[in-house]
């Protein structure tokens, strides 16, 4: 799946999603814009709910990787959907809070979390941390030393499984900054303070072996090497895992030649090994924890830019520059991301191959290099599919930009989700910005030489 499940053409050619025409959202909400099809989110979320229910007897949960995309209206879909969700920050954390999504069904990852984070983690009531180093456990040690409180983790563990996948977005391999690892023996020693700890309560075991992954075997090593951990400290410390998580990180498709998204085939995989090695180790089938977050939102979300100034250097390429770029899509510049590329306002044959070029200060400003598009022209709107995951969550104000509005349609409707960036929320940061031009004269200025 590349476009939302509700995209498609009108009579006159524009492109609609949820049942509205782009240029017409566009002419209320302007551009860039980010569109989001709630009918393809809610059918993402079904198919995991739906797989799990098929494949795996035992308990489960679907854990929603909010780094994908986090906003208060999406939040409220996902509670609805009965998700849970995964936060990587404080910052993350306090969203999900202010948009009453319940703490208990909240899960706390990241690799150097604060003492201010884990605070809040514990004073909200979360459903669980996952415990990513000795540093963590020393704070958590110090936070419930004179508290009476609880809290569930689950150890992070690295598996030494290295997933096919780009280099930055590899996170279960030996060299990672992420996880206990396991053949050094720091993954033993986290679980002997966890157990020897008051307060802390060993749920189970994870793992995360990267994003935007197309195979499955590398899931199903990580799984078999949860368990042989988890059999070893079965048999060092009687403890037996009630949870056991592979993460998330399935892919998506970006180009129509990439493989599609099948949902049930992940799960029956994952699911099919947690029951082997669980059979094998003798355990009763723990709750199987699922991590998806760009697999939800990716191919539901959809980019939209203007077409303005055009550049062809013959024999060379033909640049085609739009209102948008890396400050609300860093991928292609960060990791050489890929993308499709179509026109919303208008159809017609395919028949130009174009550089769809953002307007910021680096040459590296690149959303789509071989773009094949009828003619632009300025003026014309640019939609790019699958741009519903990581985009927005890693947009900047680089050359001050201001982050874009992001719509959520459906069957006709439109929902804002987040509106426009101002000029005035940037400032807001700005120690003096309000001083008067006056002041800022008097300054005095060193003489030239």
């Amino acid at each position: 799946m590349l476009w939302p499940k509700t995209a498609t053409r009108d009579v006159a050619g524009q492109l609609v999603i949820g049942g509205i025409p782009v240029p017409q959202l566009v002419a209320e909400y302007g551009t860039p814009l980010y569109i989001y099809d709630e009918a393809t989110i809610r059918a993402q979320c079904a198919a995991y709910r739906e797989a799990l229910a098929r494949y795996y007897p035992g308990p489960s949960r679907i854990v929603y990787a909010g780094k994908a995309y986090l906003s208060v209206g999406l939040l409220r879909l996902v509670v609805e959907e009965g998700l849970w969700l995964d936060v990587v920050s404080g910052g993350e954390l306090q969203l999900a809070l202010a948009a009453g999504f319940p703490p208990g069904r909240i899960v706390f990852h990241g690799n150097n979390k604060s003492e201010d984070e884990l605070q809040l983690a514990l004073e909200a009531g979360i459903g669980a941390v996952v415990v990513d180093n000795h540093y963590e456990l020393d704070l958590l040690e110090r936070l419930l030393r004179d508290t009476r409180q609880y809290l569930a983790v689950l150890v992070r563990v690295n598996p030494g499984v290295e997933a096919h996948t780009h280099a930055h977005r590899k996170t279960g391999q030996v060299d990672s900054k992420f996880g206990l690892l396991i053949e050094t023996g720091d993954a033993l020693r986290a679980v002997r303070r966890i157990l020897e700890m008051p307060g802390l309560r060993l749920r189970g075991y994870h793992a995360h072996i990267g994003s935007q992954v197309f195979e499955l075997e590398p899931y199903v090593l990580a799984v078999e090497r949860l368990f042989d951990f988890a059999r070893e400290m079965a048999a060092r410390f009687g403890v037996v895992p009630e949870e056991i998580s592979p993460g998330g990180g399935l892919a998506i498709q970006y180009l129509p030649d990439d493989p599609a998204l099948d949902i049930e085939a992940f799960v029956q995989t994952v699911a099919g090994a947690v029951q082997r090695a669980a059979q094998k180790a003798r355990f009763p089938l723990p709750v199987l924890g699922l991590e998806p977050g760009r697999s939800i939102v990716g191919p539901a979300g959809v980019a939209v830019y203007r077409v303005g100034a055009i550049k062809e250097i013959p024999g060379v390429r033909c640049y085609v520059s739009v209102d948008g770029g890396m400050a609300d899509n860093i991928r292609p510049a960060l990791y050489g991301a890929r993308y499709t590329a179509v026109l919303a306002n208008r159809d017609g044959p395919a028949d130009s191959v174009v550089t769809i070029a953002g307007k910021y200060c680096e040459s590296g400003d690149v959303l789509v290099d071989g773009a094949t598009l009828p003619e632009p022209r300025p003026g014309d709107l640019v939609a790019i599919a699958a741009a519903g995951a990581y985009c927005l969550a890693m947009a900047s104000n680089y050359n001050l930009a201001l982050r874009p509005a992001v719509v959520l349609v459906r069957e006709g409707q439109a929902r804002l989700l987040q509106r426009r960036e101002r000029i005035e929320d940037v400032l807001q940061r700005e120690v003096g910005a309000g001083e008067s031009s006056e002041s800022l004269a008097a300054v005095e200025l060193p003489t030239p030489p």
